[in-house]
């Protein structure tokens, strides 16, 4: 290609030199040769141009040439063409990314190639389990692959950034968005956001098969109050450390690019104007180098949430405190300028946020090469490739939760009438879940067509027995539930009748849960749990098979029910994968993240909670940290998950019950697989605190292995304890170690209760 070259006429022959490249690359670029670019180019930078780099909107392919365009589009548009727009979001498709780009690259004063954005939540046009299904696996190296396979269908589709991955740790099962994240445990999460961030971002940003990631909601968004989307956040400081913060920790020790805003506020201060979280904690304490984006018009709403009066007002308070791009709010392009020119703004502040996005786009080879991402070929023979389809198959079958198998209903054997029933049985589209991206609707394997694949001399029958929903099904409207068509239910309650099994699709559609979709009652919807009931009445061999993106308020299904399968939105082949282990070709392992209440009254409940001053009790005691109606316990804990293999567990072994700072003890266990058939356990450490300046946690995770262990097989596992894991966030937001006895747990589950105890001297 030729060389790209700024066109500014009287610029010498050194700077054109400088930001002129050819596409063969000689030598590896180092930071402090994108430092010298970036300064070089924001020298001669206007401010309106700089200004125009921190500047974000979502456009469509209408703005990728002239036309006539009117109102709000032609204002846009003459801004895109001026160099007042610095980064675009939901454009897609090569063709239509070369279009802008070449637009902007031929027209603007400095041609500053824009970055294309998307969100790439689990998978482009392939679309993988919804990240709460996949972090069930415990499995960091799956979910590393699945997210490398999403960055290459995206960057081949021209998009060089993703919003993902969310990493907020979340604890209520009402919140919507818990289907995007990894759960209740800030370890967990951490360890999986790194994985991810790898994932997209690979080795080499600059290749044409990663993308940059994004760590979101920086921060609290996960805690938001009620469970309802958008709602205030009140945690103490506590909580921010030692639960909220880890995870955003390990994305800037993993070199995430960005980091997005939260919509919510902490201690009283928004996040997008919150300078305690982006100045003294992101940049100062956590050195962190990379771009920091808003969430849509999350800058505007500062005047929403009551502390700015106006959009000029909230911009200078977001970018004073280091909010650097302002996604689809306007406030920046149209009050940056003036706010400098009055003296309200320096114009440092603002060339620190430019420096942070133009080293972006260096660090992703643009400046190389703005076309470079937007290759039609590679687009064709990348995106929707068939290994991606069998890596979607893979981690579907990794990510399935067996909650419950009484009497060993399940896998299926020797049973020839099979009844499949249920709104989901034979649905193509609910499994592609929410966040698809683009995903073609019902493109996905149903469970019905799964189940008669891999039983091809069983005799299926399917009713659907009732509607779910009755309403929109889509992204951008409410999802309207059937309350009263009970005119299914016949037909289901006789095929039950007369048949051997019954295997019900339950749960939730695509657009149950996800951004905005909060829920006050997370049973089943509708008329699911009634349809349940009457043909548990007239036959009650029955899998349930849920299909959901939040964990469900289960308690009569788990007091009836023999075998209940967890099986999420798992992605384009849910139904073969579910299926797989219906019958036992797959034989589950994964692990709930998030722990299932019995009663929604219980949210939010979490394992790794804090300690009370009256934490048990005798029996008949009253007075004591409880419900009446219900034990406190969670239906399901953190870390649950049955296996058609059975492990045994024996003593934890201690190298040593002492160490200080400078020393480590090797916990190790003998689990042994006592069935018949193998399997694979995900062996969980936990470590309890007993006395501490701040209350401590009941136990915290600090590590995992997930293990393949053969039938009549015993292995053992092995822990280092390091100093690491016995330290705790004190609410100063100061790491600190404190001497004194530990007790150190290894089992199945956080409701594990066999320890041994540790000195810290």
């Amino acid at each position: 290609m030729k060389p790209f070259i700024l066109r500014l006429a009287g610029l010498s022959m050194s700077v054109l030199l400088l930001f002129s490249c050819s596409s063969e690359k000689t030598a590896v670029t180092t930071s402090s040769d994108y430092n010298y670019k970036v300064d070089s180019l924001l020298s001669i930078m206007t401010l309106e141009e700089k200004v125009g780099q921190l500047n974000q909107y979502s456009l469509g392919s209408e703005f990728t040439g002239p036309s006539s365009k009117k109102g709000q589009d032609s204002i846009r548009y003459q801004q895109l063409i001026s160099g007042q727009v610095g980064s675009v979001l939901n454009l897609l498709g090569a063709e239509n990314t070369r279009k802008m780009q070449k637009l902007v690259v031929e027209e603007t004063r400095l041609g500053i190639p824009l970055l294309f954005a998307y969100d790439v939540i689990h998978g482009y046009k392939t679309m993988f389990p919804v990240p709460l299904a996949e972090s069930s696996s415990w499995n960091l190296d799956l979910m590393q692959k699945t997210a490398a396979a999403a960055a290459a269908e995206t960057a081949a589709s021209g998009v060089h950034w993703t919003f993902a991955p969310m990493i907020d740790v979340t604890v209520d099962a009402r919140w919507g968005r818990v289907m995007e994240g990894a759960g209740e445990d800030p370890f967990l999460q951490s360890e999986i956001a790194k994985a991810r961030i790898k994932g997209f971002q690979g080795s080499d940003l600059s290749s044409n098969r990663t993308i940059a990631a994004t760590a979101k909601h920086f921060a609290g968004y996960g805690y938001a109050e009620s469970g309802k989307d958008y709602n205030s956040v009140n945690i103490n400081n506590y909580i921010l450390h030692n639960h909220i913060l880890p995870p955003f920790k390990a994305a800037v020790e993993a070199e995430a690019a960005s980091f997005m805003n939260s919509f919510n506020d902490i201690n009283g201060v928004p996040a997008t104007a919150n300078e305690y979280l982006l100045q003294e904690i992101l940049r100062n304490k956590w050195d962190y180098n990379g771009v920091v984006v808003s969430d849509w018009n999350s800058i505007g709403e500062l005047v929403n949430h009551g502390v700015s009066a106006d959009l000029k007002n909230a911009a200078k308070k977001a970018i004073n405190a280091g909010s650097e791009i302002d996604m689809e709010g306007t406030a920046y392009v149209q009050n940056l300028v003036d706010l400098v020119n009055i003296g309200e703004l320096k114009e440092s502040i603002v060339d620190k946020a430019v420096r942070h996005v133009l080293q972006l786009k260096y660090e992703l080879g643009l400046f190389d090469d703005p076309y470079k991402y937007s290759n039609i070929q590679r687009e064709k023979e990348v995106v929707g490739h068939e290994s991606h389809y069998q890596l979607a198959e893979e981690m579907a079958k990794e990510s399935i939760v067996l909650l419950k198998n009484e009497n060993e209903l399940l896998p299926i054997k020797n049973t020839n009438n099979i009844a499949v029933i249920g709104p989901l049985a034979n649905d193509q589209d609910t499994p592609l879940g929410n966040w698809r991206a683009q995903a073609v609707s019902n493109s996905a394997t149903s469970l019905l067509d799964g189940l008669k694949n891999a039983l091809p001399n069983s005799n299926i029958e399917y009713a659907e027995g009732v509607k779910l929903s009755i309403g929109p099904n889509n992204f951008f409207e409410e999802q309207l539930i059937n309350q009263d068509d009970r005119s299914g239910f016949k037909e289901a309650i006789q095929l039950a009748k007369q048949s051997d099994l019954v295997i019900l699709a339950l749960g939730e559609t695509a657009y149950m849960s996800g951004e905005a979709r909060s829920r006050a009652d997370i049973g089943l919807p509708g008329l699911q749990q009634e349809l349940l009931k009457e043909i548990h009445a007239v036959n009650p061999n029955i899998v349930l098979v849920l299909m959901n993106g939040r964990p469900l308020s289960l308690s009569w299904e788990d007091e009836n029910i023999p075998a209940i399968v967890e099986a999420w939105h798992l992605g384009q082949k849910a139904g073969d994968a579910i299926a797989a282990t219906l019958v036992g070709d797959n034989n589950p392992s994964a692990k709930l993240t998030m722990s299932f209440p019995r009663h929604v009254g219980q949210i939010p409940i979490y394992y790794n909670h804090k300690i009370t001053g009256r934490p048990s009790t005798a029996p008949g005691m009253v007075f004591y940290s409880h419900y009446t109606d219900v034990v406190n316990s969670p239906l399901y804990p953190f870390g649950y998950g049955l296996s058609y293999s059975e492990f045994e567990y024996g003593e934890i072994e201690l190298s040593a019950n002492a160490m200080n700072e400078s020393e480590e003890i090797t916990a190790s266990i003998d689990i042994k697989n006592i069935s018949n058939v193998d399997g694979k356990e995900i062996v969980q450490l936990y470590i309890q605190d007993l006395v501490a300046e701040e209350t401590p946690m009941v136990k915290s995770l600090k590590g995992f292995k997930k293990v393949d262990i053969k039938a009549g097989e015993t292995v053992q596992v092995e822990f280092k304890i390091t100093k690491d894991m016995l330290s705790y966030y004190k609410s100063n937001g100061e790491l600190t170690l404190e001497k004194g006895a530990f007790h150190v747990f290894i089992g199945p589950h956080s409701q594990v209760q066999n320890y041994e105890e540790i000195v810290l001297k």
